[in-house]
């Protein structure tokens, strides 16, 4: 295990379970790990289908878009 890896498994045990956990899975994710996928909350389901419509159409946002979003953090 290198350093950095084992210095971000000592920052995650700090975290509470439930990041822990979400952090984990995301890891598995990029590790090529098969995980069953996450359940859609019911109320986001609409929004999840419209981002996949979107997609489908190739209807991505623009740099300069992305980039003003990212501005308003800046603030």
């Amino acid at each position: 295990m290198t350093k950095l890896l084992q210095k971000a498994f000592e920052a995650v045990r700090l975290l509470p379970p439930e990041n822990q956990d979400e952090i984990a899975r995301a890891m598995l994710a990029l590790a090529g790990e098969d995980t069953a996928p996450e359940d859609i909350d019911p109320a986001h389901l609409p929004d999840v289908l419209e981002g996949l419509a979107q997609a489908k159409r190739r209807a991505f946002a623009s740099d300069a878009e992305v980039e003003a979003v990212f501005r308003r953090f800046d603030r």
